[in-house]
């Protein structure tokens, strides 16, 4: 017997019994005490919106009256200097349409005593870059530089802002440029439409409502005085602001600003006068033919409101709803459910003066008619009542990507320019993620109603004139005015007559 239990206890696995009954029950329990696993048959709620604090925003002030805004960041040892300008194309002269976008591109051609070839090399030598745009209400003048290199890129900020020499051969260059843009601008089924639109909501004679691309005739006319005469006449202290962001302190900065922009003397700077645009009065379709065009290019869409309008927050939140994100009701229609295009989307342009409210998409051109059907049902829709589920989650989408525009320096001295082109509150961004949590369904449904009216847009197609057409009449949306490419874009110019 007792041989027999020896040999029981020799055979494989058996010393170990006792072992593997106790595994195999405690890992029976540790199963049973575990609770439930995820629900995937939905995605996770969404947690509550990051709340955004930014530091105090400091508002100074130079010996010549010259306003700074300095908001301080540590991180990084690099600083965002942006000069605004109160101009601009709302002050372009009569028949000198594009002349603040021209003095603007020459303006870092040449400043103070460097060519441009030599002021290039400086700025590269420093790690630094300075540019100079203009947009319809403003010229900036923007400096990014690491800190231990504010000191020598300052004065070559100051010289381009302050002293450039506008020379003959760049504006020449230039000019070459334009031309070609404007000529490459004519194939472009896209920008032909953005130009046909703007125009029809505008007019030719509202700044909103000129060609970025020109035409020959005022391409060809610009002169070095032109420029000359543009810049002296609107770069003053008084109507300009310094704003600041990055990793330098008031009594560091102030002393370099001075010695930099301290000479600069004020002076009398015109003011742009609001020029009254009349609001689309009833529903028309313009087409442009591009004949063999595979797809349509659509702009649907009226005169919307000023930057300034009381129901700015209210229109950001119904935008993303309509057409402001990859899940808005038009991208999910007309891409996600229709397959008609890569991607459609809407906007609202704020700016000083009402701005326009946009839908964009590009339809292959079979379906053009189909596809204009569905953003009007689009349009319709969004003027009634918003799901409480949908509108929460459009704010949602606009608090949680906020806090995003204030990372690197140059996102936040872009922000700090709205507050100061439109006199908002130091509060204002810290305040913006509630305002928008705040908007509700009766808002949102009486901003639809006011500011989208579907019997009164403008409608632009470009495309495949002997395709679309009869499909597009067929619709009885308004009447349907046929336009060449030389009515929209002008003559093609002729580039061998530019100047070399």
């Amino acid at each position: 017997m007792a041989s027999l239990r020896k040999h029981r206890a020799n055979q494989p696995g058996t010393r170990h019994l006792p072992f593997c009954l106790v595994a195999v029950l405690f890992l029976t329990g540790s199963l049973i005490a575990q609770p439930a696993g995820p629900n995937r048959n939905q995605p996770p709620a969404l947690g509550p919106a990051p709340a955004l604090k930014l530091p105090p925003i400091h508002h100074l002030k130079l010996s010549n009256g010259l306003p700074v805004v300095l908001l301080e960041k540590h991180e990084v040892p690099v600083v965002a200097i942006d000069l605004l300008v109160k101009a601009g194309s709302s002050l372009d002269p009569e028949k000198k349409a594009g002349l603040a976008a021209l003095t603007a591109s020459m303006m870092t051609e040449g400043a103070g005593k460097r060519n441009a070839l030599e002021l290039a090399d400086e700025i590269d030598f420093l790690g630094a870059n300075i540019t100079a745009s203009s947009g319809f209400h403003t010229f900036t003048v923007s400096l990014y530089t690491p800190v231990s290199r504010l000191e020598q890129a300052l004065p070559l900020m100051a010289d381009v802002a302050l002293r450039p020499t506008f020379p003959g051969e760049e504006l020449e260059r230039k000019r070459k440029q334009m031309l070609t843009r404007l000529l490459q601008a004519r194939d472009e089924p896209g920008s032909v439409a953005s130009v046909l639109f703007n125009r029809a909501l505008y007019g030719d004679a509202h700044p909103y409502g000129v060609s970025p691309y020109l035409d020959d005739a005022t391409i060809r006319a610009f002169t070095i005085d032109d420029s000359k005469k543009f810049h002296a006449s609107l770069f003053f202290p008084n109507n300009s602001t310094l704003v600041v962001v990055g990793d330098v302190k008031p009594d560091i900065l102030l002393p370099k600003l001075e010695a930099a922009f301290g000479a600069w003397k004020p002076g009398q700077a015109p003011v742009a006068t609001e020029r009254a645009a009349k609001q689309v009065q009833q529903r028309a379709i313009y087409v442009v033919d591009k004949p063999g065009a595979p797809q349509s290019e659509i702009r649907v869409g009226e005169i919307g409101v000023p930057r300034l309008t009381n129901d700015y927050f209210t229109l950001v939140t119904l935008n993303t709803v309509l057409g402001g994100s990859f899940t808005s009701r038009l991208n999910s229609n007309l891409r996600e459910k229709k397959g008609y295009t890569y991607g459609a989307g809407s906007s609202f342009s704020f700016r000083p003066w009402p701005g326009p409210f946009t839908i964009r998409t590009a339809v292959q051109t079979e379906v053009t008619d189909k596809a204009l059907t569905e953003i009007m049902k689009e349009i319709e829709a969004i003027r009634q009542p918003i799901p409480a589920g949908e509108l929460e989650r459009g704010k949602s989408y606009v608090a949680l990507r906020f806090p995003g525009r204030f990372q690197a320096v140059g996102e936040i001295s872009a922000q700090l320019q709205e507050l100061v082109i439109y006199g908002l509150p130091d509060s204002f961004f810290n305040d913006y993620v509630g305002r928008i949590l705040g908007v509700t369904q009766s808002a949102a449904q009486q901003a639809a109603q006011n500011y989208l009216d579907p019997g009164r847009m403008a409608i632009v197609v470009v495309g495949d004139r002997q395709k679309i057409e009869p499909g597009l009449r067929a619709l009885n949306l308004g009447s349907v005015q046929v336009m060449t490419l030389d009515e929209v874009m002008g003559k093609a110019p002729d580039l061998s007559q530019a100047k070399p």
